[in-house]
């Protein structure tokens, strides 16, 4: 029960704040607040208390602790969420004893929070409270590393190369860099904090001033009393409220919790965004390797550690060099053994392209299938299975011997008789934090690849992908065929594991610890439940749910129109032609637009399709960085000029083009998941296993969820007003197309208007 002392603290709050900025209450955000205060108002009396009215989704995930509230509220565009779930929390967190950490899924969105949201409510409130924006270790300089660069260390080279880093001998422009971040330092007027530099910091230049949390040696680094990175941590632990994003808190859980943030046990979490949570949990609780790098990697740190056991300004040399010789033998094993595994998937994946045959002439140029083999409901071959589980041995122990050499360095860097041997055993800590920290991520995916999933709940993903030699990334489709280059450059075969659900490890890592937390955004159900986020967060069966309509007037402020175009969107290229024939007829270039795409492939087809005329007012995601697109698309419209947007799914979510910058969003079809993806795959297949039908189950869902999305992209206040446009016929013509349909707000809709028609199209529905 909220005692009367927090409501009335509260209540104060919400009218100071209205007073003093000459504001309105907005019925949607009084709900919001009171409706969180009562629920975590169970944190005192031991039990959440839900109404018998309460829409808790039935079919959630098991329990967890009465002391654990958990709401989730869907509020609607215009609501004022920032304000409510703040003075929904805040006051009765800091009556508790507890920490309230933030979290955000942008940093657009962390930024607004705290430079703008958090500045103002404490202005205006009349509440009392602090608050610090935290960030990752990777946001910060490293005085150690700053210090050998500026020595001009001869080692930094070989360092560098060591985390597969290639860095030239300090030049005249970074030497400069350099020299200016340690004057400023100096002089008290920066803190080390990579977005408080006064000018762009380039990933090459910065890479070698930061360390990754493997690299750090924590209290034993001679810099520790002056780091910037331990002095922000500890002033995360004394404040009332923490700003993080989903993938800090993320790493704070997988690291055990507290580590980073504060105790889990201790802390209120407000999730906005919050349906970025269980697939950014997925990613972090994922794992992969490349074998052909692995290979190169363990060659290489057979060297270092060679020239390590040679180094003479290493005192008590003992254990490194009796660790170094049983490495030695050890990485040899590996190697070896990785061969095994690579002589092993070269056919079975020649054998997969085989099967899949050749693209048909309508399908997407890019073919993730023909990239990725993703093995059925996570199963993979009896012999693979063996291989990764000798393999996960191997790099444990690999591990464990590193380990002991960098409890040898840290001894030193604190005990040596000279200040040279205590800065040579700094220099060669990094380097070999950075191999456990290599030799860890290899242990966890063959031990994810070597160990059977636990009977009855949903199964790990696990693929194989084909990437070319050099690409950065391994994921699903960013290899794509080319002749050309195959016959050029070697194809690594990456390896990857990821949990299909988010459930267990979320409520094995929060739900299960955590003293309470509050989901939100505008968009968290579909198709009127909250089933698939219940089912993908593991969210107790204990859970509030609330639904909180936006105060838009959808009826008069915009219409939906759903043209006729005669084809089914499968027929990719019947389909981009008749986008490409109506885009003509339905733009209107006094109008900003934006038009979102499923497909990269489609959006380019439209866009070289179009007349030279119209593609001049397009700008393309693929031609600007997303920020620099939208600071260009809006000088266009100050300006009166025509401006057109083509982007894909990065564009339906987090967008903000109030008034004039939008007046008109065009979807190209229902954004249905990509059906190769192997995460997404797997689940599916495990769906279909439970006797459940996956396309209606997930496929629908989700695609409904992302269609209000996009289409919330026009209306971003009460004054906005505008058109929507949905070429896509199967939400009128298919079951489930109608209801979608029902799942959009209640625009005024036009369904199949005679003035915009294809020659010979049938507009009975109009």
């Amino acid at each position: 029960m909220l005692s009367d002392v927090i409501k009335d603290e509260i209540q104060n709050a919400y009218r100071q704040i209205l007073t003093q900025k000459s504001l309105r209450a907005r019925a949607g955000q009084r709900v919001m607040i009171a409706e969180i205060a009562k629920a975590l108002s169970a944190i005192e009396t031991g039990g959440p208390d839900i109404d018998k009215d309460s829409s808790a989704e039935k079919e959630a995930a098991p329990e967890s602790p009465p002391n654990a509230p958990i709401i989730v509220i869907e509020a609607g565009t215009g609501t004022g969420k920032t304000l409510a779930y703040v003075l929904g929390t805040l006051p009765l967190a800091r009556h508790l004893g507890k920490k309230v950490v933030l979290a955000t899924a942008t940093v657009a969105l962390q930024e607004q929070v705290s430079l703008r949201d958090l500045p103002d409510i404490l202005q205006h409130s009349g509440l009392s409270f602090s608050y610090v924006l935290a960030k990752g270790r990777g946001r910060y300089l490293c005085l150690s590393r700053l210090d050998q660069l500026l020595r001009g260390n001869a080692s930094q080279d070989a360092m560098l190369e060591l985390f597969g880093e290639f860095l030239d001998s300090p030049n005249d422009s970074n030497q400069t860099l350099y020299e200016d971040m340690l004057e400023k330092i100096s002089a008290g007027q920066w803190q080390g904090d990579r977005d408080d530099w006064q000018g762009i910091v380039s990933d090459r230049d910065w890479a070698p001033v930061t360390v990754e949390s493997g690299q750090c040696a924590g209290q034993k680094c001679s810099n520790y009393s002056r780091c910037f990175f331990y002095k922000a941590r500890e002033q995360v632990q004394k404040v009332d409220c923490v700003i993080a994003n989903h993938d800090l808190v993320l790493v704070d859980l997988a690291l055990g919790g507290g580590v980073i943030l504060p105790d889990p046990q201790n802390t209120i979490y407000i999730f906005d965004e919050a349906h970025h949570l269980p697939g950014k949990t997925n990613q972090h609780f994922s794992s992969s390797t490349r074998l052909r790098s692995t290979l190169a990697w363990l060659d290489a740190s057979a060297r270092t550690l060679k020239k390590l056991m040679a180094d003479s300004r290493l005192q008590d040399n003992g254990v490194i060099a009796r660790e170094c010789a049983d490495l030695d033998t050890l990485i040899r094993a590996t190697s070896e053994a990785l061969g095994h595994v690579l002589m092993m998937l070269e056919p079975m994946y020649s054998d997969h392209q085989q099967k899949l045959g050749e693209p048909k002439a309508n399908e997407s140029r890019q073919q993730d299938g023909q990239d990725t083999m993703t093995f059925a409901l996570g199963v993979i071959p009896e012999s693979l299975q063996e291989q990764s589980r000798q393999l996960g041995s191997r790099f444990t122990v690999l591990g464990r011997s590193l380990r002991e050499i960098t409890v040898v360095l840290k001894r030193q860097m604190e005990e040596a008789d000279t200040l040279p041997a205590r800065q040579q055993a700094e220099l060669w800590f990094p380097v070999i934090g950075g191999m456990v920290s290599r030799s860890d991520s290899n242990e966890k995916l063959w031990q994810a690849f070597a160990r059977p999933d636990n009977p009855g709940d949903a199964p790990a993903a696990r693929w194989l992908s084909a990437i070319n030699a050099g690409m950065s990334t391994g994921s699903p489709g960013s290899y794509r065929k080319d002749v050309s280059s195959s016959q050029q450059d070697p194809i690594d075969f990456q390896l990857s594991c990821s949990p299909v659900l988010a459930a267990q490890t979320l409520i094995e890592h929060l739900w299960q610890r955590c003293a309470g937390a509050v989901l939100t955004s505008a968009t968290l159900s579909a198709l009127g439940t909250f089933d698939v986020l219940a089912m993908r967060a593991g969210l107790p069966a204990q859970t509030v749910y609330h639904r909180i309509s936006s105060p838009f007037d959808y009826a008069n402020a915009a219409t939906l129109i759903i043209p006729k175009l005669n084809c089914d969107p499968a027929d990719t290229r019947a389909h981009t032609a008749a986008i490409v024939s109506l885009l003509p007829k339905v733009l209107n270039l006094n109008e900003a637009s934006l038009m979102l795409f499923s497909s990269r492939r489609q959006m380019l087809d439209v866009l070289d399709s179009l007349s030279a005329d119209l593609r001049s007012v397009i700008l393309c995601q693929d031609d600007y960085q997303k920020a620099q697109l939208l600071t260009l698309h809006r000088q266009r419209v100050d300006a009166n000029e025509p401006s057109i947007i083509f982007g894909l799914a990065s564009f339906a979510e987090g967008v903000d083009l109030p008034g004039r910058y939008c007046e008109h969003v065009l979807i190209a079809k229902i954004p249905f998941s990509v059906p190769n993806d192997p995460i997404e795959a797997t689940l599916a297949q495990w769906i279909e296993q439970q006797g459940r039908n996956a396309f209606t189950t997930l496929s629908v869902p989700e695609a409904s969820f992302k269609l209000v999305q996009a289409a919330g992209r026009l209306l971003r206040s009460e004054t906005d007003s505008g058109r929507i446009t949905v070429f896509d016929e199967r939400l009128v013509s298919k079951f489930y197309g109608k209801s979608i349909l029902a799942s959009l707000p209640p625009f005024t809709r036009e369904i199949f208007p005679r003035w915009l028609s294809l020659p010979g199209a049938d507009n009975s529905a109009s």
